[in-house]
């Protein structure tokens, strides 16, 4: 029976902590931008410049 108050104890004490870190992180601003994210892929990369296109000299 002590083992389950110890598992128990630990379990709260482990859930406790991680809220803590997830409310830390939230307030510092980890969570703001959920946008940009999910529509980086549909962005274009930059074309490059003719002095960097190396497969015009073919």
């Amino acid at each position: 029976m002590a083992v389950i108050y110890f598992l128990l104890s630990v379990s709260v004490i482990m859930g406790t902590l991680f809220l803590l870190v997830f409310l830390w992180n939230l307030r510092s601003g980890q969570y703001e931008d959920d946008y940009t994210p999910s529509i980086r892929i549909l962005f274009e990369d930059k074309k490059p410049s003719n002095s960097e296109n190396f497969s015009s000299k073919t």
